[in-house]
Formats: structure tokens, sequence, C-alpha cells
């Protein structure tokens, strides 16, 4: 039976490393309660993966977790740290019960955090994660494995060359990275060894940074959240274009020839546009979120697609596209889901696909990256206190008042934060004086019927 969300958040557990929920308690009454829930459910040998990031607190997570989930009766195989999308691939191939990846993305070293995923390589439901919360704040001294079952702990040699092989092959049959000088930036992260390694068995030549973890670098400086460092390095090599992943590799930025940022609203409008022209997107409709560009809109309209948006999290955007069958999704942050590869969002293999094109058509980055010329927009923040002041009927009627300016030109996007307490206020517009405008006086408004901390 389902019960309160106590642990779980909108992307597993995370936190500060040794602070609750982040604990070597929690992990392992987590282990513990996961290897319950799954071992009761059919009398197979159940078999756990097990990956992380390269932060320094995964090894204590680790241990943790695969203590619990040895004590429930499940055997583990350790892959150590490997993409998330690697950990939901090898869970779906090795035809695991269930598969977790410890990262806290593109978080500072001192968070980390436990996602979970089923045996069809999704990540759990908000209704299985409640069943596995509820296990958890139990006793479970008398669910646990007899001695004679309780389970063994094994190492995956050659799991980052299954991954990396897995990635090629989503890679045109004939095609080749030969002659492209790219910068990859793997954030210090979980992808410092696959995913040079796959962009140089294509051919490419690869100029490698954040690529030396030592357990405290990880997004430091460096990858999606900080991608300077990134477009920096392309213009001082003088190379095609530059790559930058998260933490875990779940994300992924670009830069043209010139260095200028690429963000993912422009990857996802062209990979679009590309899998279309190839007979090859599902049901002519692109998944997105709220906050993705207005401009993405108009543009895949220019092509008879539709764009459907859903809330911030590429949790969100994953439900939707299996709700009306697209084969692609992705938020302006990074996250880009590719169904006919992968069941998480994958930043190595988005970035394929944007080689690909390149290769393709004999075309630059700069090229083929900016194919919609993007709505002005402004993102603010407003600090509450007390509870969630979106629900209130002043803040209701700003929101209509916001939309009789905008019209059909812009739209406002209101919404609290997840781990914060912050009201975000997102206008776009095809003005950009109607953008700062709008923002301003709806900050007032906002901050006239709220109690501001």
């Amino acid at each position: 039976m389902a019960g309160k969300r106590v642990f779980f958040g909108t992307d597993g557990i995370r936190g500060q490393a040794n602070t609750s929920p982040m604990t070597v308690e929690v992990a392992q009454k987590l282990g513990q309660a996961a290897g319950i829930q799954f071992t009761t459910q059919s009398n197979h040998r159940h078999t756990v993966i097990v990956g992380k990031d390269t932060r320094l607190s995964g090894y204590m997570i680790e241990c943790a977790l695969v203590s619990g989930f040895l004590a429930a009766g499940m055997d583990v195989i350790l892959v150590g740290p490997l993409p998330t999308p690697a950990v939901a691939f090898l869970t779906r191939s090795l035809r695991a019960d269930l598969g977790v990846m410890i990262s806290a993305s593109h978080n500072p070293f001192t968070d980390n955090g436990i996602k979970l995923f089923g045996p069809d390589g999704f990540k759990l439901s908000d209704a299985m994660e409640a069943d596995i919360e509820g296990l958890m704040q139990q006793d479970l001294s008398g669910k646990l494995a007899t001695p004679e079952h309780i389970g063994k702990a094994s190492r995956l040699t050659d799991a980052a060359g299954r991954y990396v092989e897995n990635v090629k092959f989503s890679f045109p049959r004939g095609l080749r990275l030969d002659g492209l000088k790219i910068v990859l930036d793997c954030a210090n992260g979980s992808a410092y060894r696959v995913a040079p390694a796959a962009l140089w068995e294509l051919g490419a030549e690869v100029i490698s940074i954040g690529c030396h973890p030592d357990g405290v670098n990880i997004n430091d400086g460096v990858g999606s959240t900080h991608p300077q460092r990134m477009c920096a390095a392309v213009k001082e090599h003088g190379a095609h274009c530059g790559i930058a992943l998260d933490g875990d590799a779940d994300r992924v930025l670009f830069a043209d020839e010139e260095g200028h940022l690429v963000d993912g609203d422009q990857i996802l409008g062209l990979i679009a546009a590309s899998w279309h022209e190839q007979g090859r997107l599902r049901g002519q409709e692109v998944v997105a979120t709220v906050m993705s560009n207005m401009g993405l809109e108009k543009y895949l309209q220019t092509m008879g697609l539709a764009l459907h948006r859903t809330a911030v999290g590429d949790r969100y955007v994953v439900e939707r596209m299996r709700q009306v069958e697209a084969n692609l999704g992705g938020e302006q942050s990074g996250h880009m889901v590719l169904s006919d590869y992968g069941t998480t969002g994958d930043g190595l293999l988005a970035a394929l696909q944007v080689l690909a094109v390149m290769v393709a058509k004999d075309q630059t980055a700069s090229q083929v990256c900016r194919i919609f010329k993007p709505y002005p927009q402004l993102l603010e923040n407003v600090r509450y206190t007390g509870e969630n002041p979106l629900r209130s009927s002043e803040v209701a009627e700003i929101s209509q008042w916001a939309a009789s300016i905008l019209g059909d030109q812009g739209r406002l996007v209101l919404r609290a934060s997840g781990t914060e307490p912050l009201i975000r206020i997102m206008v776009e517009a095809q003005n950009e004086e109607t953008v700062r405008e709008v923002v301003q006086q709806v900050r007032e408004k906002i901050c006239r019927v709220i109690s501001v901390a």
C-alpha cells in the first residue's frame, strides 16, 4: 500500500552527503526495502545493477545500498562510474529487476542522490516509490533473506564497453566523425571515460576537459552548468564544435565553431527537423517543458509538428512521451530523451545526433544549430514564506492579467522551485521591452499579495 512520500522527491532521493536523507542508514534501508519489494514479485534469482558518478560520497552510499540489497536476497552487479542512461540501458539489457544510479546530477560534490529504474529501464513510478517508502518506515528484520538466500555481489568489467557500443549503434551507418575536432567537457563526472572513447572510436579528434575526477571536482567550473570553459576551448583549439555534459551525463549543451553556446531548445529543434525529414519522428510531435522557448514551438509549427509541454523535469517529459507515443523530447537545460535508443535523458546520444547532421550535410555547427530565432526570455525569482502562494486566487488573477497583455505572442510561466521557497517568474514575447515590463509588473503585483522572505 502506498504511503506518504517522505524520502523521494521529483528525481529520486537527494540531499547533502552524510546528512538526512542522504545517509548510510537511509541508503541501507532503501536497499532492503527496494530489495524486498522486488524479490516478492516472483521466484527467480533477483538482480540489481548499481552505478554511480564520481563523487567522493559515492563509495559510502554504494556500500550501504549494496549491503541492503544483499540482505534482502538480491544479487548486486556493480558497474562503477557510468552515466545515468548507461545504468538504465544495462538494467534492461541484462534483464535485471532494478537499476540504481548514485548521483546528484549537476549539483556540487557535497550533494548526492539515488535514482531507481525498473526492469524496463524507466524510472520507477510515484506509486512504486511510495510503496518502497512505506517499507522503509517499517521494521524489516522479519522480511530479510534467510542465511542461504543472502545475495552475492560481483563487478561487470565490460559495462563501459557495452554502453559505448550501444551509443555508437545510434550513429547512422556509413557516417564517421573523421576530420572533426571536438572539445568534450565531461564535468569531471560519470562520462569521463565513455564519452571520449565513443567519439574517438567514431573517428573524431577529441580535446577532453573535465575528464580528471578526484571526488570533489565534479561540476566545479566545468560541464553543462558552467559551459564557459568549453566555449573558450573551442576558440582556443580551433575546434569544429564543443560538447558539455553534466555530472551524470543525462544532459548536453553545444558550442558552435565560434564558441557560441547552443541550448537544449535548439538541439531539440535540430533533431526534430532531421528526424522529420527522414520520416523517423513518431506521431509528428515533440515533447518539451513549459520553459522551452516559443521560438521552438513556432519553428516546429512551420513543419506541421506539434509541441507538447509538461512540467519541468525529464521525468515528466518521459511520462508524456509514453502517453502520446512520441520518440523525441527534451528540456532547454539540455535533457534529451531519444526513446528509439534509450529510456531516459542521454547527453551523449543527443550529441551524436547533432554531429550526424553536421557530417551528413557537410555543414558547420553554427549552420545546423541556429535553426530558429528565440523569443526574448527573462526569468526572475521571488522568495516567499509560508505555504506555496501559487495556489492563491490573487496570483491566479495576476496570471490572467499577464495573459491578456501578452496575447498569443508571449507567455507567462509561474512555477514553484522544487528545492527552495521560490516563485520562478518567466516571461517571453517577441518584443524584449515588453518582456522586461511584464516581468517587473508581475513581480511587483506578486510581492504585494504574498509574504515575501
